[in-house]
């Protein structure tokens, strides 16, 4: 298996001629569309990520990041449990939605126990719950175009006030492991965890899912969307937009 620490790309530089994804014509692959492209090509798009038995969980699993938002907005929210929070779904969809957590749960459910790689270097394993991403997205309907899903978040960096976000394409969009989870370890999602939304995307390193998920964007391109590069940690530190695993 190809993993984002075995590629080794040569001074960052283009050097990998491939096919495009999306439109199967020869392409030059920079150095993050190189491991992209090459994990997928090795290990398959539709590979799963290995799943545990309920005895090998983690006692542990440190929260990382942001453990609360704290910001006005969001202190709100908790203070109700949520009952008043609401996904918002929209950009290039045919049906914008609004969705509570009482609605997402009613959805088809995926349970599943995996291990959450930090790019830091830590690892722990848990259980997750939610509905498919692929579920809500087939909801509202994407438009001809879409490219990328962007998670915009409630969690807020320095005295700029950054705005956190990530964003994936399509293949991991629809890849069955990808869920919006509610639950860890059979519990509603602590504060520390992302409550009361999170994404797991478990192809892919942990500052790739997001918590406080408050609103999912479907667009053509990222360009505009905070610095253009995909995510608050790929903007600010440069790191990889795909960080698979």
């Amino acid at each position: 298996m190809i993993t984002r620490r075995g590629l080794i790309v040569s001074g960052g530089a283009t050097l990998l001629a491939g096919c495009d994804a999306w439109t199967g014509s020869p392409v030059l692959l920079d150095a993050d569309e190189a491991h992209r492209y090459l994990q997928r090509a090795v290990v398959g798009r539709g590979a799963l990520a290995a799943e545990f038995r309920p005895e090998q969980r983690s006692p542990r699993f440190r929260t990382n990041g942001t453990n609360n938002p704290n910001t006005p907005e969001y202190n709100a929210l908790a203070a109700n449990r949520f009952a008043d929070w609401r996904l918002q779904v929209g950009g290039m969809v045919r049906q914008p939605l609004s969705l509570s957590l009482a609605q997402l749960r009613s959805l088809p459910q995926r349970a599943q126990i995996t291990r959450h790689d930090c790019v830091e270097g830590w690892s722990a394993i848990g259980k997750w719950q939610g509905p498919r991403l692929e579920e809500v997205l087939r909801l509202a309907g994407l438009r001809d175009g879409v490219r990328y899903i962007v998670f915009h978040c409630a969690d807020v960096f320095g005295q700029r006030h950054i705005p956190y976000y990530e964003s994936i394409d399509l293949i991991d969009a629809f890849h069955p492991q990808t869920i919006l989870a509610w639950s860890m370890n059979d519990q509603p999602l602590g504060v520390g965890h992302g409550a009361p939304l999170r994404l797991r995307v478990e192809r892919q390193l942990g500052y790739k899912h997001a918590k406080y998920v408050m609103r999912i964007e479907a667009v053509a391109s990222l360009a505009g969307i905070g610095r253009g590069k995909g995510g608050f940690w790929e903007d600010i530190a440069g790191y990889e937009w795909y960080a698979g695993i």
